[in-house]
């Protein structure tokens, strides 16, 4: 028997169980997540679970939705982008200024074709200035340079200047991606650099914990395709990691359920992730799966990822009433649960009108070093109140200075605050759907939420001092909002096209689905395929959409800790890939990571490009912490039959692939 411990850190709950490869899921254990100190909740998740266990773990495994919830919702550590030989307008369409904000994007001179021949000398200088001026007010440094994947000499002279200037963590374009498309690639790397410090405090935080429980295993971390990798793999990558926590979910609903073909549907406190598995296995996505709008070019399970969750912000939505989401608030009832005082507080603004702050409080998130330090004098004065006065009232702060009002909005954008609002938790706690929380509260906040909606917008009929019927509407919504995500996702897997359906088209089918009585044309789910259903919420908000598509439900048992199982039931998979290309005619070139290698034979190339990828492939796979990988390699090539001239030859990708246990 070997002793493995899985731990899922998410945005509400850390999850952790103890596992062994012959009887599976021995036990399990919650607890919720403390973004202040992550060490604290997955301290309190792991010492759950039996000590007299802990000497015989052989390996430790750990998935997160911290990264996924951070691109959904827009956060992420300040950093600085170089682009050598971009143009403003491919920085427009890659959508940097849009996630950076008001962090740094800076074009520089350089870059190289599609040949992967330099198209201008790279502007040092003006580097060097650039990392001087920016190192100390950043986390760290994405780097991605014109045609990089195939000549990365630029990426790589600007990461060792980097280096030698300020030493700060340095994402290279060429390491994420070798496929062409800049500006993907440019975002793939800005999001990997915002990415680095939350999974370094995660992997800090969990290191921290089994030191004092005294497990000596080996940690790995499951990547976005649902792989494992070494803890030090994850570090210098974890844009890999974006889609470790439904990557994780959706394994371990199969481990769990025991069933081949399946829509997994994996429900948080932040987001909904649906993905397709059909003979046991998830379909992956060479150019990445689509993470609310952002479409970073990594290799994912392909997994539809939206900002709806348990703990989504319920909200005014113009002509749909109530809109739900992608931002996550504190559910009022968990608060009441964390603050003594607090439920008289709430009861207190429960008659004083419609005011749109009353029913919001605030509390810290992350603690950001550099972050903090950027903050002027009133964020930092509000920050403190934060901390002392917890939670916040949003009402009271705006009524004596409307202007920190907006200052604590931007500590909020930034991650190192959080509201507090209704959510459908709260909802469900009215409706006597859950109870592990403070339903006082969550009755208290929904009367405020539907005065609101009457009294501003016009929206609702509810009766004065009513939380169920406003709560049933919320759980209607939910089920709405459920039902065309699942037909979202099942349209764009329909025969493994990238389909993006209208609005119209996924609302129209959601309305139709299950409905077959008196229907000339019936339209439903095929019963080869359930609705295998995962995370803490699923019980609760499911099952109604399920009815309402005509779905069959699977709710397997340890459901609420599919992530962590999952965890600890993956596998070691690295990919290399190295492309040959026919820049003129009989001359055929290797893109190798050290450079272009022209060869006047194309088998000659093809065998180097082989044994490139193959090299590549077993060397990431080992590093990764695989024993004895077992390798498959593709050749995928691009020819045309012509009738003059025969085959002719474009391109060719040599794909290797390296599968193996983790080392324990």
């Amino acid at each position: 028997m070997t002793l493995k411990i899985g731990v899922d850190t998410g945005g509400t709950y850390t999850d952790a169980v103890l596992f062994d490869d012959v009887n599976g899921l021995l036990c399990k254990a919650k607890a919720l997540t403390t973004p202040h100190d992550l060490a604290e909740g997955i301290g309190e998740a792991l010492m759950q679970l039996p000590a007299d266990s802990f000497a015989d773990v052989q390996l430790v495994s750990l998935s997160t939705t911290l990264a996924t919830n951070a691109v959904v919702e827009g956060r992420g550590a300040p950093i600085c982008t170089l682009l050598p030989g971009y143009t403003q307008n491919q920085v427009d369409r890659s959508g940097l200024a849009d996630i950076l904000r008001n962090d740094p994007v800076v074009l520089l001179a350089g870059g190289h074709n599609a040949a992967g021949i330099e198209n201008a000398p790279l502007d040092r200088i003006e580097a060097e200035r650039i990392i001087r001026k920016y190192a100390a007010d950043v986390s760290a440094f994405a780097v991605s340079s014109m045609f990089g994947g195939r000549n990365p000499a630029h990426e790589i002279a600007l990461r060792e200047l980097i280096k030698k200037l300020c030493n700060k963590p340095v994402t290279c374009g060429h390491e994420l991606s070798v496929n062409l498309n800049a500006p993907r690639r440019a975002l793939t790397a800005a999001l990997n650099a915002r990415l680095t410090p939350f999974i370094g405090r995660l992997v800090a935080a969990v290191k921290s914990r089994l030191a004092a429980l005294s497990i000596t295993a080996p940690l790995m971390m499951v990547k976005g395709d649902g792989s494992l990798i070494s803890i030090d793999s994850a570090l210098e990558r974890p844009v890999d990691t974006v889609l470790s926590g439904p990557a994780a979910s959706v394994v371990g609903a199969c481990y769990l359920s025991g069933r081949q073909n399946a829509l997994v549907a994996d429900m948080g406190g932040t987001t909904t992730d649906i993905a397709v598995v059909s003979n046991g296995s998830p379909r992956t996505r060479i150019d990445g799966a689509l993470i609310g709008s952002w479409h970073p070019m990594v290799e994912t399970l392909s997994v539809f990822s939206i900002g709806l969750g348990g703990d989504s912000e319920v909200r005014y939505s113009g002509g749909e009433g109530i809109g739900i989401g992608p931002r996550r608030v504190v559910p009022t009832c968990l608060l009441a649960t964390q603050y003594p005082d607090f439920l008289q507080r709430l009861e207190a603004q429960d008659s004083m009108g419609s005011s749109p702050q009353l029913g919001h409080f605030a509390i810290r998130l992350y603690d950001d070093p550099v972050l903090i330090a950027r903050l002027d004098s009133n964020e930092r004065r509000v920050l403190e109140r934060l901390i002392n006065e917890a939670p916040l009232s949003v009402e009271k702060l705006a009524a004596e200075n409307s202007r920190d009002a907006r200052v604590l909005a931007r500590l909020v954008r930034s991650g190192l605050a959080i509201y507090s609002g209704f959510t459908p938790t709260d909802a469900a706690h009215v409706l006597g759907l859950s109870h592990h929380w403070d339903s006082r509260a969550a009755h208290v906040v929904a009367r405020i939420w539907a005065r609101q909606m009457r009294h501003r917008y016009g929206y609702g009929n509810w009766k004065e001092g009513d939380s169920e019927a406003p709560s049933r509407s919320v759980l209607e919504r939910m089920k709405q909002l459920i039902s065309e995500a699942l037909v979202r996702t099942s349209i764009r897997e329909l025969d493994g096209a990238d389909v993006a359906p209208t609005d119209e088209l996924v609302q129209f089918l959601s309305d139709v689905l299950g409905e077959s009585t008196g229907r000339v044309l019936s339209v439903s789910f095929n019963t080869d395929y359930p609705l295998l259903a995962v995370g803490a919420p699923a019980r609760v908000f499911f099952p109604d959409a399920a009815r309402h598509l005509g779905a069959w439900l699977d709710v397997p048992n340890g459901a609420d800790v599919a992530g962590a199982v999952g965890s600890v039931a993956s596998k070691v998979v690295q990919r290399a890939r190295t492309t040959v290309t026919q820049p003129s005619q009989g001359l055929y070139r290797v893109h190798a990571t050290e450079g272009p290698r022209d060869f006047e034979q194309l088998d000659l190339a093809l065998s180097l490009a082989r044994e490139l990828s193959i090299d590549a492939a077993t060397s990431h796979a080992k590093v990764a912490g695989a024993i004895n990988p077992k390798l498959t390699v593709e050749v995928d090539e691009n020819r045309v039959d012509h009738d003059i001239d025969g085959s002719v030859f474009f391109e060719a990708t040599v794909c290797a692939t390296a599968t193996g246990v983790p080392g324990v």
